[in-house]
């Protein structure tokens, strides 16, 4: 139990070196309520231990000083401080949703499908795999003329395809 001598003397502390004591802590910390925390932790510890208080003004300074740094590496060392993370960081780190790409993705592959095999393959190979018409022609030794109207014809029945499945342009 405290006298009401110490808290008097608690409160002059707390006066005569409250400010710089927060500084300090939102200098560590760059955050304004863990300062604030911080420093009233200090103070509390403090108001606990009447040696504190009986020590001349630069002692008590630099207990103060000490246990508030030690406050700050105890909370930044803590599992809470390692699992939590604010709002803001969690916004700035958020993964893309990509569900709409997998569900265009979804909708292409099943108007794909509708395709008759001749159309399907040289679309995929022409949009998909990146190939140009020579190599198509190549590939499936058919005339270039061939591939060319199957493209055509393949993306116009996409388009339907997607069409009906809601997809518009």
């Amino acid at each position: 139990m405290t006298r009401p001598a110490d808290d008097k003397i608690l409160t002059a502390l707390e006066r005569r070196h409250g400010p710089a004591l927060r500084r300090y802590v939102q200098h560590l910390t760059r955050d304004g309520d863990l300062a604030e925390d911080v420093v009233q932790e200090t103070m509390v510890r403090a108001w606990q231990r009447p040696a504190v208080l009986e020590r001349d003004d630069d002692g008590a300074r630099a207990w103060l000083f000490t246990v508030a740094r030690n406050l700050v590496v105890d909370d930044a060392r803590s599992a809470r401080k390692r699992r939590e993370v604010d709002g803001e960081t969690t916004t700035e780190a958020a993964v893309a949703d990509r569900s709409d790409a997998v569900l265009d993705s979804i909708l292409v592959a099943d108007a794909l499908a509708t395709l008759s095999a001749d159309h399907r393959v040289v679309v995929v190979d022409a949009y998909w795999l990146g190939h140009t018409v020579p190599e198509i022609a190549r590939r499936h030794a058919i005339p270039e003329g061939t591939v060319k109207s199957r493209l055509h014809y393949g993306l116009r029945a996409l388009r339907l395809a997607l069409q009906e499945r809601g997809v518009t342009r």
